[in-house]
């Protein structure tokens, strides 16, 4: 069962997606909250998943409580999806610099919004190729003139392999058809990746492949 918590100060919003959410099997809402503050408060005495964020929200807002999220180890399970009416790379920049598993805006299709849950619920990143390239281009601002490829000791080859797939937006199925890999072996490489490199999720992945030097601005 997929536990979610949806974080919005609109009674109205909360309550479509507590509808839609509720319909779908093995997922369930398990959380509301109308800000940042009491969204962390609920979130440390009931164990969920998934956090649907609201950017704009009174005593705390999203960016803030999905950064008090990611620094919290006893919420290290907990992803956060950002859905938001403000479509901007500025918020989809911050909101990944944040913690953030991914970013969607509010007028989503229904079917697209529970595809995310379980998208995220199982690890993966919430953001396509072309949402990716614009978010690592982004990302270049403040970033080190050169890779740091100190960050890549004790990954073998083939690793740096995926990771450079990973930074390029690719699934596990898309990375496992384009290097000859089982979908598990390809699962299997991420997930190593991931603890090698104390990485906390997929996107925060693309970004360490941007910032090593694996994935370079312009790629196509």
């Amino acid at each position: 069962m997929i536990r979610v918590a949806l974080a919005d100060d609109q009674l109205l919003v909360r309550a479509g997606f507590r509808a839609l959410l509720d319909a779908e099997d093995g997922i369930e809402v398990a959380v509301e909250a109308s800000g940042g503050r009491e969204l962390l408060e609920r979130i440390r005495e009931t164990a969920v998943d998934v956090v649907l964020m609201d950017i704009r929200m009174p005593d705390g807002d999203g960016l803030w409580a999905t950064e008090q999220i990611a620094a919290d180890p006893a919420l290290a399970g907990v992803h956060v999806v950002i859905v938001t009416t403000f479509e901007l790379d500025e918020y989809v920049v911050r909101a990944v610099r944040a913690g953030a598993a991914g970013f969607l805006v509010k007028d989503t299709e229904p079917a697209d919004l529970v595809r995310a849950v379980r998208v995220v619920a199982a690890g993966e990143a919430l953001l396509s190729p072309g949402v990716t390239r614009r978010l690592l281009e982004r990302l270049t601002v403040g970033l080190r003139d050169a890779p740091d490829q100190r960050l890549l000791e004790g990954i073998t080859e083939r690793e740096r392999e995926v990771l450079r797939l990973v930074g390029q937006g690719l699934t596990n199925d898309e990375i496992a058809a384009q290097l000859f890999l089982s979908p598990l072996t390809a699962k299997t490489h991420v997930s190593r990746i991931m603890a090698k490199l104390h990485a906390r999720d997929r996107v925060h992945l693309v970004v360490l492949a941007y910032e090593t030097g694996l994935v370079a601005p312009g790629w196509q």
